[in-house]
């Protein structure tokens, strides 16, 4: 069973996915990180910010 590729184990078919994601999340991180760069005029700290910067 374990020697069949069409049989993997349930936590063999969880590590693949979890290596898929990390992948897909990194290309995604890098794509992300190389429009940012292009956008000389863009702040990305006002962006980040959560609380609205009043008090």
């Amino acid at each position: 069973m374990a020697n069949d590729p069409h049989k993997l184990t349930r936590q063999e078919r969880l590590a693949a996915k979890l290596r898929e994601n990390l992948r897909r999340r990194k290309a995604q991180a890098r794509a992300l990180q190389e429009n940012t760069a292009e956008v000389p005029g863009d702040s990305a700290p006002a962006a980040l910010s959560k609380d609205g910067g009043e008090s």
